[in-house]
């Protein structure tokens, strides 16, 4: 029912108005990365005497980058939520099915990436002059796939901290900066070593930077490679819902799920 879906993401609008921390946290980080590159590429254009732009191309990647670990983020950040409050077996007491506990998180991610990308537009065209939407309207298969890629991820450090218990968060938080380096953010996928090439197939994040620096360049975008990278967006979420389900199916059967009862102190 979309009614107790809807209802996680109520709390979680509960939690943001009742602390402002929660909603400045939201938008304080990608603020501090959009000006630190904005400054970075402007002084990279003012030595570079090879008339390239550095804005589009940099800043360009530093906003879907964040964007994608906001949406990666947005989902933990709302399971976390329920971890930190002891609150994850309270939820499953109730009605609440796995699937809609994981579409409200999802709808969260979605509320929260939205504020995050909307500020660093703002921020990167005003300050920076960055005319983002010069990508045409292939920034739309372009930020679904990061959508799609970051929900994945997100559902996957869930079932990690699930999987672990609570002190495992910290595994949670250098995911994206971990696999940044095979997604060929700021430089090309031709440029890392084959063993790095053959990981970057298997990312979907590599297509869409690939893809951008190719509009960049002047160059046509492979369509075929494109819908490889959603595809496997696609294949991932399909595969962190089904581990997702099962870990809980685990935590449950073997009374692991007791660790996140509001009785619990370890």
């Amino acid at each position: 029912m979309l009614s107790r879906a809807a209802a996680i993401v109520l709390r979680q609008y509960y939690l943001m108005r009742g602390n402002l921390s929660r909603l400045l946290s939201i938008v304080v980080w990608v603020t501090i990365d959009i000006v630190l590159w904005g400054f970075i590429t402007r002084y990279l254009n003012t030595v570079s005497s090879s008339g390239f732009n550095f804005v589009p191309a940099l800043l360009g990647a530093v906003l879907l980058w964040d964007f994608f670990s906001r949406v990666m983020h947005g989902v933990t950040m709302a399971f976390l939520e329920d971890v930190w409050s002891r609150n994850f077996l309270n939820l499953f007491a109730s009605p609440l099915s796995l699937s809609e506990y994981l579409t409200g998180l999802v709808l969260t991610a979605i509320a929260t990436s939205v504020i995050g990308l909307i500020v660093m537009l703002i921020l990167a065209t005003t300050i920076f002059g960055l005319c983002f939407f010069a990508i045409g309207l292939m920034i739309i298969p372009f930020l679904f796939t990061l959508f799609l890629f970051g929900i994945a991820l997100g559902v996957v450090g869930c079932t990690i901290v699930l999987r672990l218990g609570p002190a495992s968060e910290w595994f949670v938080w250098p995911i994206p900066a971990l696999i940044s380096p095979f997604a060929g953010v700021f430089y090309p996928i031709s440029t890392l070593p084959p063993w790095m090439q053959r990981l970057s197939y298997i990312l979907p994040p590599s297509y869409v930077f690939e893809g951008m620096r190719a509009i960049l360049l002047g160059t046509a975008v492979s369509e075929s490679r494109l819908f490889c990278g959603v595809g496997l967006a696609v294949l991932y979420i399909l595969l962190a819902g089904w581990l997702f389900k099962r870990t809980y199916q685990r935590a449950v059967r073997t009374g692991l799920i007791v660790r996140y009862s509001a009785e619990s102190i370890s």
